[in-house]
């Protein structure tokens, strides 16, 4: 059993939007020679996500509109508690506790398997600013 490690680095340049990932976490894989094994992608930020869905700017859109009625930016300390702090992101930590900390894939053939349709997103929902994604490889 052998294990990798990799870091993914992004700044966003919008507040929300989503970056496919599934090529770099891929190229990470592909550098750690594990044919069998588990790939967790974990963002390391609260105010971020990964999540495993469909590559369709609509749904994306979709996705968007949704959280932003679930949890609406409003940085004044009226909207959310958490903005109290002299923060303006409650709204973020709300969209990343939806969306998801991280992902498992399943590696095979020294590949990750998916499901049709399926690709990893990086999901930032405070963004304009640097942020990192683990990628962790296990198996052999």
């Amino acid at each position: 059993m052998k294990s990798f490690t990799h870091y993914l680095t992004f700044t966003v340049s919008k507040r929300m939007d989503f970056v496919n990932i599934t090529s770099q976490v891929a190229d990470a894989l592909t550098r750690s020679g594990i044919q069998e094994g588990l790939c967790l992608v974990n963002a390391m930020h609260i105010t971020a996500s990964v999540f495993i869905n469909d590559d369709e700017p609509g749904l994306h859109q979709d996705y968007k509109d949704w959280l932003e009625k679930l949890a609406p930016y409003d940085p004044s300390p009226q909207a959310y508690r958490h903005n109290r702090t002299g923060e303006d992101n409650g709204d973020a930590h709300h969209k990343r506790q939806i969306m998801g900390r991280e992902v498992v894939v399943a590696v095979t053939g020294g590949k990750l398997d998916f499901g049709p349709w399926e690709q990893i997103f990086y999901g930032e929902f405070d963004g304009r600013r640097p942020k990192r994604v683990l990628v962790k490889i296990i198996g052999e």
